[in-house]
């Protein structure tokens, strides 16, 4: 296995820089940082996930049993985060792995689907920075520090 994914616990998608930079600030803030990669659209999402042609990522879903959360935006380029988060639940290697979705949309249906399809919480992004970074911030330590996940020793 790729040393550097033993480390990585957090895959940010996420094809907005600015919103990344933020998100990045966040969870640098928390203390998270260290653990994240962050992909900018869903091709490279499952290419991290279950290693389709990428030589740097895991060679199966198996290998990401060290991910430990996936931040998913819905409206990616190549594949949208809905199929983004399809592959994920229908692979049994990846069907708990918690996902939460950072999106701009307010959208029922879009949050309906995505709840239909798995995911474990979903947030709209705020506009106002300082009020973004504060959100992910205490999401990031949440998932990372105080949820529990099948197979964790206490």
């Amino acid at each position: 296995m790729n040393a550097h994914f033993q480390e990585l616990q957090i895959l940010l998608v996420e094809d907005n820089p600015s919103d990344a930079e933020l998100i990045m600030d966040a969870l640098r803030e928390a203390g998270l940082i260290n653990q994240v990669q962050w992909v900018k659209d869903g091709e490279e999402a499952l290419e991290v996930l279950f290693g389709h042609g990428d030589a740097s990522a895991p060679t199966t879903a198996a290998d990401s049993r060290r991910l430990r959360l996936v931040l998913l935006d819905l409206r990616i380029p190549k594949v949208d985060g809905f199929e983004v988060l399809r592959a994920l639940r229908a692979d049994a290697r990846t069907r708990t792995l918690p996902v939460v979705v950072l999106t701009s949309s307010h959208d029922e249906i879009d949050i309906v689907r995505t709840y239909d399809l798995g995911i474990n919480s979903y947030l709209v992004k705020p506009v106002e920075s300082e009020a973004f970074i504060k959100t992910v911030k205490e999401l990031g330590l949440y998932w990372m520090r105080l949820n529990k996940v099948p197979g964790e020793t206490p």
